[in-house]
């Protein structure tokens, strides 16, 4: 089975002067849930961008199932079908007058009729718990539930790969949890999902794969358990190792845990080790 994306060598310079991407290469898996992490300014976001032709490289290339992307209209249309892209900040997406005729926007672009937009919509809006504020004006939406919609607005186009940056950046906790929970319930549509994130414990929880950038490369990329057992990189990349795992290190290292053990993704993984410990 071919990669759902493949990047070749790809390399991006804006306009400043400023190399962003410095020759990326990674593949993709159909099905995959990949988390890409890195400082601020690393190049994740930028990478990101040409994922569905929001950016041209300055060399390179990116493969789509084995089809480099056209950049005509045609060719951009026939990527953002497979490559949905939910922006960091959801008013950069949101456009429309009311929450309905926004996810209704992507649906009836796709050229689909009028009865099979309304029944995607009216899916999309009860999976996503958007139906209570289906009929309220966008711009009077809080941040957690224009991200709703935002996710919404994508999916409603049933992309194969899902892009999302950032996606619980300045929310609420109430609002990262229902974020989140949309986010675990992608693989069960069959989308490969793509997210950068800030949270290491999120991604030892979720990732299949971690990609790490540092200023325009790859810096690494593995399990999230090797990942976060590279101190130098963590250190290199500026990334925090997740709380569970220096509590899992410390009950290791005082005998609490005996060696050997599997490290925890989470925390539920963890208590267990503690409560086998206690019997």
């Amino acid at each position: 089975m071919k990669p759902m994306v493949v990047t070749e060598d790809l390399r991006y310079t804006y306009e400043d002067g400023t190399e962003a991407l410095r020759g990326i290469t990674v593949k993709i898996k159909r099905g995959e849930k990949v988390a890409v992490m890195g400082a601020n300014g690393s190049g994740k976001s930028t990478f990101f961008h040409h994922l569905n032709g929001l950016l041209k490289p300055t060399a390179g290339r990116v493969l789509i199932e084995g089809e480099p992307v056209d950049y005509s209209r045609k060719g951009l249309l026939k990527v953002r079908k497979k490559v949905g892209f939910v922006f960091q900040n959801p008013d950069d997406q949101l456009f429309s007058a009311s929450v309905r005729q926004e996810i209704s926007f992507g649906a009836l672009n796709l050229g689909l009729s009028e009865e099979e937009a309304v029944r995607r919509v009216e899916g999309i809006m009860e999976a996503l718990n958007i139906t209570p504020f289906a009929h309220k004006p966008v711009h009077l939406l809080s941040g957690g539930q224009k991200k709703q919609v935002a996710i919404a607005d994508i999916l409603v186009m049933e992309p194969e790969l899902i892009i999302l940056d950032e996606p619980t950046a300045a929310l609420d906790s109430r609002h990262t949890r229902i974020i989140d929970g949309i986010v675990d319930s992608l693989r069960d549509r069959g989308i490969t999902v793509l997210l950068s994130t800030h949270s290491s414990e999120r991604a030892l929880l979720w990732a299949d794969r971690i990609i790490v950038f540092d200023r325009g490369l790859v810096a690494a990329e593995g399990a999230p358990e090797e990942i976060f057992s590279d101190h130098e990189l963590l250190k290199r990349a500026n990334l925090e190792k997740p709380a569970v795992l220096r509590i899992f290190e410390i009950l290791e290292r005082e005998g609490v845990l005996k060696e050997g053990l599997k490290r925890p993704r989470g925390v539920d993984e963890l208590e267990a080790y503690i409560k086998e410990r206690n019997r």
